[in-house]
């Protein structure tokens, strides 16, 4: 023990001899990864060497599928990250600079004087201003890209997936098990140009939101249907991308004004229209080739009676019962590009 501090060599302990002075002692392996479980590694069809016992092979086993999960978390830790509840990453886009200005994402003008005079008459009314920023906010979520090094998005992709598959575990952030959870491929990213954070955001609250989470898992369930199947997320997206329009050209503002609130009213709105989406592709056996004009309807009824839908996701959520919906033979896509159809707020 010579070079301690505080220590010295008894008089009594023998001298070392030159050749032990070049002995080198090898170092303990620390546990963990490329530690003691690691030196209990098998080469592939070598017997079991003497004295490891099938419980510490099945430690070593257990120790690098968990190495494997979480490999691929994204973020600086090795560990997987820590569930995000909705209200502290709304926080968090709060605080941070987003990539575009809160200011320029406003909702487009409409032009000419005759547009301003019809607008005047007939037009919805206008998102009070008190209410400018959270819209204002809204859209810039919808224009902040997914971003590896930032470890709230990391949190929030991992709340969904563990939400969604019922896992206590995390994921890798690339993966084919996206593709599981209704993404196009193995970035969840490259799916949300259209909606940035905002998409991840209101499937975030939809499956954390006690009210919601049992519709959310039971339109999970019916997207893995053996026929009628479609890509959850992507549905999900495309939900999103509607409601962002109908924020766009204020069709929400009189709910929004009612209720003093935007991303709330959002919210509901994409878990109302989800709700639509489910029970029409239920009674018409959708299929994926017919996606398209399921979105289509959705959208009309989403820009023309946004108060309806919310009306059918209240009485949905609050008796737990399916709300009433019109039979196959009164819905015609065709009637989508019918110019006469009169959107809320209109005389």
């Amino acid at each position: 023990m010579s070079g301690a501090a505080g220590w010295e060599r008894p008089e009594e302990w023998p001298q070392e001899r030159p050749e032990e002075q070049q002995r080198v002692v090898p170092p303990i392996p620390a546990l963990g990864q490329g530690g003691v479980l690691q030196e209990l590694v098998l080469a592939d069809g070598q017997p079991p060497a003497p004295g490891i016992s099938e419980e510490q092979r099945q430690a070593q086993e257990e120790w690098e599928a968990l190495e494997e999960i979480q490999s691929g978390l994204g973020g600086t830790s090795g560990a997987a990250p820590p569930p995000i509840s909705f209200s502290e990453a709304l926080q968090h886009f709060q605080s941070a600079e987003l990539p575009c200005s809160r200011g320029s994402a406003r909702a487009p003008a409409r032009r000419g004087i005759l547009a301003a005079l019809l607008r005047c008459l007939r037009g919805p009314p206008r998102l009070r201003p008190q209410l400018r920023g959270e819209q204002e906010l809204a859209l810039a979520m919808a224009q902040c890209a997914l971003d590896d090094s930032e470890r709230v998005h990391m949190r929030i992709l991992q709340t969904i997936y563990r939400q969604l598959t019922r896992s206590r575990l995390g994921c890798p952030r690339y993966g084919a098990h996206w593709e599981e959870l209704g993404f196009q491929g193995a970035d969840p990213g490259t799916d949300l140009r259209g909606t940035g954070m905002l998409g991840l955001m209101q499937i975030l609250f939809f499956v954390l939101d006690s009210r919601t989470l049992p519709l959310a898992r039971e339109i999970f369930q019916l997207s893995q249907h053996e026929t009628q199947n479609f890509p959850f997320c992507i549905m999900s997206v495309n939900i999103t991308r509607i409601v962002i329009q109908a924020l766009q050209e204020e069709r929400l503002s009189r709910e929004c004004n009612r209720r003093q609130q935007v991303i709330a009213v959002l919210n509901d709105l994409y878990a109302a229209a989800f709700l639509r989406l489910s029970r029409l592709w239920e009674q018409q056996h959708g299929t994926v080739a017919n996606a398209g004009f399921f979105l289509k309807e959705l959208e009309l009824s989403t820009k023309k009676k946004p108060r309806q839908l919310l009306k059918s996701l209240e009485a949905y959520l609050s008796r737990g019962l399916r709300p009433p919906s019109p039979p196959s033979s009164q819905i015609h896509f065709s009637s989508i590009c019918d110019p006469g159809v009169e959107l809320e707020g209109d005389a």
